[in-house]
């Protein structure tokens, strides 16, 4: 297909940092925070010397405006991925130093119309955010659609922080509407035990893999394990309950239980998402879809209907 560049760019320093011409088609937007409040010429003289060993294909400086470092017609090196950077624009946004990482209103405005104007150019009516990596990652998109994927995915980093990832339902749901899609993005799931498990909490393990999507060793899983630091839905346990082992792994805030908790008080909370189904939800939690009938039991639902929005509690 024929590449074109946003017109919205008001200043150009071309990276050498890429790996050439891109070898998948553009079905993805992947938005970064800079840390930092950059403007677009500090951006540019970041991401110019190969040393760095990184760039992006758009930036957004701290006073909303937009610069290229890559075309669009080349893969940046960006999202710690190839397979993700090969099919996405990724574009970087000056933020606040510290988690959460925000972002002033011209620089979320500017992303917004960026976004809309990246679809428009490559043919999308629609722009897509599931709130799951898992469900994000293994979406085919049709011909018409984007979605969004974020860096924290890809490596261990907090990237684009939480202060836009908790956006990204609205991102989605304001370019779609721009694009004139008929499809309603929703609003991420949000765990809504971040609230109580802290750090100190003796927790366990209820899910099978880091937050990287690691395959969580069983002995790990086997032992209960003091929770270090909680930001968002991203924990970090550290010290084994018998003292025997001392680790630094990353999990999600809803594979964690309270260690000795009531059965009514462990249970973990699934936002629905657009997609979702009961049988669906039971085999992500539970391991089979047949055990769907636990979580109707458990939210008294009568008739077996779900929706968009609607907070279902999931038995450990």
């Amino acid at each position: 297909m024929a590449y074109t560049n946003s017109k919205m760019v008001v200043y150009t320093k071309l990276s050498p940092n890429h790996s050439g011409q891109r070898t998948h088609a553009i079905d993805r937007i992947t938005p970064h925070c800079v840390v930092g409040q950059c403007s677009v010429e500090t951006l540019g003289n970041i991401f110019y010397p190969t040393s760095r060993q990184a760039s992006s294909n758009y930036g957004i400086g701290t006073d909303g405006r937009v610069a290229m470092y890559v075309e669009e017609k080349n893969r940046s090196w960006c999202s710690s991925s190839n397979a993700n950077d090969q099919r996405a624009i990724t574009i970087e946004c000056a933020s606040d130093t510290k988690e959460p990482y925000a972002m002033n209103s011209k620089v979320y405005e500017t992303l917004v119309k960026l976004c809309v104007d990246i679809c428009k150019r490559n043919g999308k009516t629609k722009l897509l955010w599931l709130g799951d990596k898992d469900k994000m990652l293994n979406y085919n998109p049709k011909s018409d659609e984007m979605i969004l994927t974020v860096h924290r995915w890809f490596a261990n980093k907090s990237c684009p922080g939480n202060w836009l990832y908790a956006r990204l339902g609205d991102l989605a749901l304001k370019v779609t509407a721009a694009l004139g899609g008929s499809t309603k993005p929703t609003e991420p799931a949000k765990p809504t035990t971040s609230a109580t498990i802290k750090a100190g909490d003796l927790v366990k393990i209820t899910g099978s893999k880091y937050y990287g999507g690691q395959t969580i060793p069983s002995w790990v899983k086997a032992k209960n394990w003091f929770v270090h630091s909680v930001s968002g839905d991203r924990a970090v346990i550290n010290k084994s309950e018998d003292g025997k082992n001392a680790i630094m792994s990353p999990l999600k805030v809803s594979d964690l239980a309270f260690v000795n908790a009531k059965p009514a008080e462990t249970y973990r909370v699934h936002t629905v998402v657009h997609g979702d189904t009961l049988w669906n939800i039971a085999v992500k939690y539970l391991g089979k879809g047949a055990r769907y009938t636990e979580i109707v039991k458990l939210n008294g639902l009568k008739p077996n209907a779900i929706y968009s929005g609607m907070k279902l509690k999931i038995p450990n």
